[in-house]
């Protein structure tokens, strides 16, 4: 389920099967050179296609959330204050598991402070996300995901 009207009215009736909650952490910076502007969209994109799939994947057991958008800094303290104040709302729901799944390995030094479970994989820098080969890439890493999530499940 998405965060859109449809899905939301599916999840009001079905709240008590879906337990997981979703949040893609999206980096912004217009303060960067280009190629890493470019970068940071390209990643945000492949973000985007992890979420989905992992989405449809559980269908049914899974919310995705919007995703929380962060400007890219070394001062990541304040948004986990922020972030750790976005997750005591979802835990209003009936959500027992809530993942952040990001790319940015800069999470890795604020993990322990953040509450829910994040997730971090390298991802590439750029690529075509039409050839097979960045599929292949693609599609490895939401497999891995998937099997991670699983693992938090049992």
């Amino acid at each position: 389920m998405k965060w859109n009207k449809k899905d939301m009215q599916k999840y009001v009736q079905a709240k008590e099967y879906v337990d997981t909650a979703i949040i893609p952490l999206v980096p912004f910076s217009f303060n960067k050179p280009d190629e890493e502007q470019i970068g940071l969209t390209f990643q945000n994109e492949v973000l985007e296609l992890f979420v989905d799939r992992v989405e449809r994947d559980f269908t049914g057991r899974v919310f995705q959330l919007p995703s929380y958008t962060y400007i890219m800094s070394n001062q990541l303290e304040h948004e986990v204050d922020r972030l750790n104040a976005f997750y005591q709302q979802i835990n209003e729901q009936p959500f027992k598991h809530t993942f952040y799944l990001t790319f940015d390995s800069s999470w890795k030094r604020v993990e322990p402070k953040l509450e829910g479970n994040l997730i971090w994989t390298p991802v590439m820098k750029d690529g075509d996300l039409t050839s097979k080969e960045t599929q292949k890439i693609v599609m490895d890493q939401i497999k891995q995901i998937t099997e991670l999530i699983r693992n938090y499940w049992i």
